[in-house]
């Protein structure tokens, strides 16, 4: 592995979040025996990208100084 990516688009990271989220709701009696984490882990990935690419053009949209 020689390519570097921000951890928010790696998969691993977001399958772990969904496992400890869906644990948590566990603990508070929330019932997730519908859940299917992969899907959930899909689903999450796909929202943080387009709110990544988002942020990219708000922030290129509202800068003050060019790109040099």
């Amino acid at each position: 592995m020689t390519d570097v990516k921000p951890w928010y688009l790696s998969r691993t990271i977001w399958a772990a979040v969904v496992t400890i989220l869906v644990a948590f709701l566990g603990l508070f009696d929330v019932p997730t025996h519908g859940i299917e984490h992969g899907a959930l882990t899909d689903a999450i990935l796909e929202l943080v990208t387009a709110a990544a690419g988002l942020t990219a053009i708000a922030g290129r949209l509202l800068a003050r100084d060019r790109i040099g």
